[in-house]
């Protein structure tokens, strides 16, 4: 079982990752591989959670000698046999009265994410493939999943299970939104207080010819000689004096916290 050691683990699935042409994609999913206690076997256990709320699991023992063994569910499947390929690759293959009806390929990624290829035939006849992505989860939880279960099946407590993880999934999303929500918050204030600052230094360096009054509204002027002029009087109030400055730079106003705005 050492050639399997890579792939002991509970992994968590990415759904936007994945590619369905079979079923549509889950909400949610997760797939653990363990040791059975005797060591001669792997034990997969897989569970999901459709976009509709609702949960399938499965569980199943295989022997990874590329033998075949009965397989527990005979609606779906008849044999199952399983291969570690290599310490990357793993393939578990699921026959029917002697023809194949799923094909699972397990690939650990180089960035450390498991990649499940399923390839079947739908009711149709037509064959199909489906890719999912996973990425390890720090410890071992007591459940995992994957769409990649060849049963699909609900069970009680996979619902019941799973009414837990939803309230728990919509209070921290919630939570999540708000502090998302404040972050971006704090972002438009932190970019406003810069644009401030940026503004008031070049006010400050102008030349000014009367103390400037909180909550008045002033005029920034540019000269020819890349200096600026603080002024009371607007553009059109100047007339042919104008000419006099490169260009009108902006209408500003003096701040309590003595920041100047600029007003659009």
């Amino acid at each position: 079982m050492t050639s399997a050691y890579n792939f002991l683990a509970a992994w968590q699935l990415f759904p936007e990752k994945g590619t369905y042409e079979k079923g549509d994609r889950p909400k949610s999913g997760y797939f653990q591989i363990t040791s059975s206690e005797n060591k001669n076997e792997l034990v997969v256990n897989n569970s999901w959670v459709t976009l509709e709320n609702v949960s399938f699991g499965a569980k199943y023992d295989i022997v990874v000698d590329d033998s075949f063994q009965d397989f527990y569910d005979k609606e779906f499947a008849t044999h199952v046999r399983g291969k570690v390929l290599s310490s990357i690759l793993m393939e578990i293959i699921f026959e029917k009265n002697d023809e194949v009806v799923l094909e699972v390929h397990h690939e650990i990624q180089p960035n450390g994410y498991l990649k499940i290829t399923q390839t079947g035939r739908k009711e149709d006849g037509n064959n199909y493939t489906n890719t999912e992505f996973y990425h390890k989860q720090m410890s071992v939880l007591p459940y995992s999943a994957s769409v990649s279960g060849a049963v699909i099946k609900p069970t009680q407590e996979g619902v019941i299970r799973h009414k837990v993880l939803t309230a728990m999934e919509e209070q921290t999303n919630m939570q999540l939104d708000q502090i998302r929500k404040q972050v971006e918050l704090l972002a438009l204030q932190a970019q406003e207080i810069q644009s401030r600052k940026e503004l008031s230094m070049i006010v400050y360096s102008a030349k000014l010819t009367f103390q400037p009054v909180i909550g008045q509204i002033y005029h920034l002027y540019e000269n020819h000689d890349s200096s600026y002029m603080i002024s009371m009087v607007s553009p059109n109030e100047w007339g042919r004096g104008l000419k006099s400055f490169k260009q009108h730079t902006a209408k500003v106003q003096l701040l309590a916290d003595h920041t100047w705005k600029e007003i659009i």
